[in-house]
């Protein structure tokens, strides 16, 4: 992956700007903090968070990727303050689950998701590496 860092500009913290990569992609739809049998084990924000990208890596690992090819994710937050406020929460999972890159990030409050008790839903685009 090369991170795309145009001259000049401060580099982001915790994710960039842009990335080029080639390889074969994966495509991560939406995963919501409910465990594989559809159940929501918490209604904290943090919680759903760590739950939704465990799922990414269990869908990663299906299609022979991890974490770190991970190129692209779309955080769709119900609460954009509560978000805030979990950041070192969020932080926390992430570093435990996903690792530490420089993937592209959009994060965006939205009314709402359609699983009424989802907090918080994260797609994905990885690509693995030719």
């Amino acid at each position: 992956m090369h991170i795309l860092l145009p001259p000049g500009w401060p580099r982001p913290k915790g994710y960039s700007n842009g990335v080029s990569v080639r390889g074969r992609q994966i495509f991560v739809a939406g995963m919501i903090g409910w465990d594989a049998q559809g159940v929501f084990h918490t209604d904290d924000l943090a919680g759903q968070v760590r739950q939704a990208l465990q799922n990414i890596v269990e869908v990663l690992a299906e299609g022979g990727a991890r974490p770190e090819h991970i190129v692209r994710m779309t955080w769709y937050v119900t609460d954009k303050n509560a978000y805030v406020a979990a950041y070192p929460e969020i932080g926390k999972a992430f570093r435990e689950l996903i690792g530490s890159f420089n993937a592209a990030m959009t994060a965006v409050e939205v009314s709402a998701l359609i699983e009424d008790r989802a907090k918080v839903e994260i797609e994905v685009t990885a690509v693995i590496p030719d």
